[in-house]
């Protein structure tokens, strides 16, 4: 039997959340989105001169009455989004901490993607997935319906926290399969240059990108008391440091680094967000995608 990463109180907290880019969504078909291409739609965007293949019934006669000349009305189209979920499954996902037992990063990275992906699916978007570590590149073509879903849920039920950060040559298959004006929501701890080099990249190439920082409750509130023994999960480098006087340090140092992160990414018009693991998977997403987050009309966003 499948594991449900979604449990049915956090769906019923899903309900009132819209997948909403900044930019207006490129893909053609029928979706919830602004789109930039133009045809046949619901709202007038413009007239155009009459072209041979042109259906008639485009044809504005009132204007051609007052003219002489066949113009064409365009209107913007409602265009579904393709939402792209990159998971970091180097082995720092697989850390854990003693505020839920039992529970890693990567099982968070799990639960957060699934939930983007039930909003995708709702809206009749495409989505597509990938995991990103030292490992072969793992996908999930972009596609849209129940079945895309479960196909995607089965991979991610295959992920493991292994291994390192990906080199830069291992990501050349995300160029060829994210197009401009994609979605991608990067999820990970970020703690790595990869994760943030990539969501400047991708940004600087004209895909909308948000970091979804995935952080246990230790690394915000340092609670260790004696001394500690502290081992980097990919490198395996030990630091052993007295907790109680190390806190103070560490956490003005934690602060900063996280500061100077929001401010790196939001120079590239990059969203951040962090989300904890000891707190519900909706919290985080009511920031990015609750009604008072960013809308398409350029409205405020909760930070």
């Amino acid at each position: 039997m499948t594991p449900e990463l979604i449990d049915p109180a956090l769906r019923a907290r899903l309900r009132d959340l819209r997948l909403v880019p900044r930019q207006a969504a490129g893909a053609h078909g029928l979706g919830q989105h602004s789109s930039r291409s133009r045809g046949v739609g619901l709202e007038f965007a413009q007239y155009r001169a009459y072209a041979p293949g042109d259906e008639p019934r485009r044809v504005d006669w009132k204007l051609y009455a007052r003219s002489d000349r066949y113009f064409v009305r365009e209107s913007e189209r409602d265009s579904p989004l393709e939402l792209w979920l990159l998971l970091d499954t180097s082995a720092s996902m697989g850390q854990g901490d003693e505020a839920r037992p039992g529970h890693e990063r990567l099982d968070a990275a799990r639960t957060l993607a699934a939930c983007a992906m039930e909003l995708a699916l709702r809206q009749g978007d495409r989505f597509g997935l990938a995991a990103l570590s030292s490992q072969p590149l793992a996908f999930v073509n972009a596609g849209s319906g129940p079945r895309q879903r479960d196909r995607c849920l089965q991979e991610l039920l295959r992920f493991r926290a292994f291994g390192g950060a990906p080199p830069e040559k291992q990501l050349l298959p995300l160029w060829e399969r994210i197009a401009p004006s994609s979605l991608v929501l990067l999820i990970g701890d970020a703690f790595d240059e990869t994760l943030p080099l990539l969501a400047e990249r991708l940004a600087a190439a004209r895909r909308e990108v948000i970091v979804l920082q995935v952080l246990t409750a230790e690394e915000r509130d340092f609670p260790f008391r004696g001394s500690h023994r502290f081992v980097d999960p990919e490198s395996g480098a030990e630091v052993v440091a007295d907790a109680a006087a190390a806190r103070s340090n560490y956490l003005q140092q934690f602060a900063q680094a996280q500061q100077a992160l929001h401010t790196r990414l939001a120079a590239s018009g990059i969203r951040h967000a962090v989300h904890y693991l000891d707190e519900p998977a909706d919290k985080v997403l009511r920031l990015l995608f609750g009604t008072h987050a960013v809308t398409e009309r350029g409205e405020s966003e909760g930070t």
